[in-house]
């Protein structure tokens, strides 16, 4: 039977204790003295980080404002993940830097809110976006010292290994494959996969996972209960396409979460825009789309519901009394088209009226819109905005206080929580970003 996720992290717990010890003894030097690996947080500066950086592999650094709300609650969850990271070999370290005091080292690695999260391998950085509860943090970084390619050799490793891999990254699994022909793919999306190969597994895993010849290289979402799988060819070229485009659902339900994951990918968007995501009309069209994707996978395919997310769809002109459900095709930035004459659905023959929908954008049969900027009235009246306005509003009273009683004494402006998301802003906030890359997580 599978190991739940729970006892693998209770698990790695009770092998850290005995690791870190071990891994302790083997930094040697001035390095041991300077960084001692005990599985608690390292608290960088200024004149340590650099080394730091460069004396361990894998390091994940908390770039923090000491008033900074979100800030103060991650910092117990990585406390207990430091514990369990410092067993891994190699291990990953987590360490913190009080950015707002160390300015210029937050300036260097682009902290521009708080916390702002990397990893850095081997001396580079990559910005983390993943959970930040301590046992889903540790699955999310377990993955970056994990090996490139896993063999398996049997039909339990296989469930073991979907197990453990959880379900924050996309899987692929090469059934009948050799370890080489997607080990160079592996390194380089090592970051946004797992990957493996399976030389011995039974006829019961090649039912469960829908293949019924090999070789066959199978991409599973589990977080969306998905899997396809291509028959080939493997020649490089061929199997990057088919990872690059599996790397994301058939059918991707877009919200603050999902958006992150196109930031890399330049497929346009066929975005179908719901009154509601989870009624059963929504289902029996969201069901549709999944059998149109799987055939048009030059296109990211995804859905919104006006009730989930209300100002976001307003942005391609959808309102309480627009006819629903529409579809456009968004380029992820700040253009969108419509198809003319298929402006919405109706209940008559839905995988018809989708088909002519991306017959008429094949054939260049649109109209190239821009996406509307939100009015002020329309973000103060957004939740996001109702937030921001009301803390802008607090900061203006207290600057307004602080003057009134400073008559002799110098005004010093200090620094408050601003954001509305999971980062608090470092600096005035931008009028207007890319709708991919402003996301930030709530």
């Amino acid at each position: 039977m599978a190991s739940s996720p729970l006892t693998i992290y209770s698990s790695l717990q009770l092998l850290s204790l005995f690791s870190i010890a071990l891994l302790s003894s083997e930094i040697g030097g001035a390095s041991a003295n300077q960084f001692k690996l005990d599985g608690k947080v390292l608290e960088l500066t200024d004149s340590n980080f650099d080394a730091a950086i460069s004396n361990f592999d894998y390091v994940f650094v908390d770039f923090y404002a000491p008033w900074c709300g979100h800030c103060k609650r991650l910092a117990p969850e990585l406390d207990k993940a430091a514990r369990v990271l410092a067993g891994l070999k190699p291990p990953v370290v987590v360490a913190k830097v009080d950015a707002d005091k160390y300015r210029k080292l937050g300036s260097k690695h682009d902290v521009d809110g708080y916390p702002t999260l990397k990893v850095f391998i081997h001396g580079v950085p990559t910005e983390y976006f993943g959970p930040r509860k301590a046992d889903l943090l540790v699955q999310h970084l377990t993955k970056f010292v994990a090996p490139d390619v896993t063999s398996l050799n049997s039909d339990s490793a296989i469930r073991d290994f979907i197990k453990e891999a959880g379900t924050n990254f996309p899987i692929f699994i090469g059934f009948g494959l050799n370890e080489s022909s997607i080990s160079e793919i592996a390194i380089k999306y090592k970051k946004k996969a797992w990957f493996s190969v399976a030389k011995d597994f039974s006829e019961d895993i090649m039912s469960f996972y829908d293949f019924d010849k090999e070789p066959a290289l199978v991409a599973i979402h589990p977080a969306y209960n998905e899997k396809s799988i291509s028959y080939g060819p493997f020649e490089e070229g061929f199997v990057e396409e088919y990872v690059k485009q599996s790397m994301i659902p058939l059918i991707l339900p877009i919200n603050q979460d999902s958006l992150k994951s196109l930031r890399d990918d330049d497929r346009k968007v066929v975005l179908t825009i719901l009154e509601n995501e989870v009624d059963d009309k929504s289902k029996e069209v969201i069901k549709v789309l999944k059998a149109a994707a799987s055939a048009n996978r030059d296109l990211v395919f995804g859905y919104v519901g006006l009730k989930q997310w209300g100002d976001f769809v307003e942005s391609f002109e959808v309102y309480k009394k627009t006819p629903l459900p529409k579809m456009v095709v968004w380029d992820g930035d700040e253009e969108y088209y419509t198809v003319v004459g298929s402006e919405s659905l109706d209940d008559t023959n839905l995988g018809n009226q989708v088909s002519k929908f991306l017959e008429g954008y094949r054939e260049g049969s649109v109209i190239q819109k821009s996406i509307n900027g939100p009015s002020l009235a329309g973000f103060i009246k957004s939740q996001i905005g109702v937030r921001l306005f009301l803390m802008i509003l607090f900061v203006i009273l207290v600057v307004v206080l602080i003057l009134m009683m400073a008559k002799e004494e110098p005004l010093t402006v200090g620094t408050r929580d601003h954001a509305t998301g999971e980062r608090s802003s470092a600096s005035q906030p931008e009028t207007r970003e890319s709708r991919r890359d402003a996301v930030k997580e709530d």
